[in-house]
């Protein structure tokens, strides 16, 4: 199972490299199902993971210019704020058992799982079919905040990146066209996870070798996500990917629900 975990890490990397994110929502499960991680640690490993992965992602970008620094902070700045609040106070608080009666006892393990479940779902229909959406009525940096701050608490919650999220409004909200906008995200990315990391040094113990590896892997696949983007159609690949994600979603979403 490890090896196969392992071989599953490259394609963290490959996602992020290939269209810039959805490589977080493979993290979790891989360190659950592979590795056999407990999933609140596996949130806080994942962190870890893709933001050492974007950080190499964001730096190619900056050596092509691909990266918006002004949209980037005023995006970035509450995204981390946020994220790392919910990691240094929230999260450690979280009692393992969140609900108990007779018939029903709903675990915090349990509960994160189904929620990342469903994360990857509404990714993969994001991903398979974009919707176009009527503009709020936010200026550029109020709405830009606001959605620094989702992406936070998505990121602090679940250890997802939230690339999903970033790159529409970066696209929406801050005008920018596609390079520069997955340029831009993978910066927040990296960043976001990072900081939340730190945020978690204190209250788990890590396995740094495991971190290492499996991160090592996911950047190799950086690398490869690059070449394939230049050598494959983007479209086709996207909907591959999407097809994928929602798969795995609705399979461990049963497999937390019904087993």
């Amino acid at each position: 199972m490890e090896l196969t975990g392992y071989i599953a890490s490259l394609f963290i990397g490959i996602s992020l490299g290939l269209i810039g994110g959805g490589g977080s929502v493979l993290t979790v499960p891989i360190l659950v199902y592979f590795f056999h991680v407990e999933p609140v640690l596996a949130t806080a490993y994942s962190l870890f993971i893709v933001g050492s992965t974007s950080a190499v992602g964001a730096f190619q970008k900056v050596l092509k210019k691909e990266i918006n620094f002004r949209v980037a902070f005023i995006f970035g700045l509450p995204s981390l704020i946020t994220v790392y609040l919910i990691r240094m106070l929230l999260i450690p608080y979280i009692p393992d058992i969140l609900y108990s009666s007779n018939d029903i006892v709903v675990y915090r393990g349990t509960l994160t799982l189904v929620l990342f479940a469903l994360l990857m779902i509404g990714a993969a229909i994001g991903i398979l079919k974009p919707q176009r959406i009527s503009r709020p009525k936010l200026p550029q940096a109020q709405g830009l905040i606001l959605l620094g701050v989702v992406v936070g608490i998505v990121s602090g919650l679940l250890g997802a990146g939230g690339g999903f999220i970033i790159i529409p409004a970066l696209i929406f909200y801050a005008s920018l066209d596609v390079r520069a906008a997955v340029g831009t995200s993978l910066l927040i990315i990296a960043v976001n996870s990072l900081v939340g990391f730190a945020g978690d040094l204190l209250h788990h113990p890590l396995s740094w070798k495991l971190l290492l590896v499996v991160s090592s892997l996911a950047i190799s696949g950086t690398f490869a996500g690059h070449w394939l983007s230049g050598k494959l159609p983007g479209e086709h690949l996207k909907k591959i990917f999407g097809w994928f994600i929602l798969l795995t979603g609705a399979f461990i979403l049963m497999n937390e629900l019904l087993f």
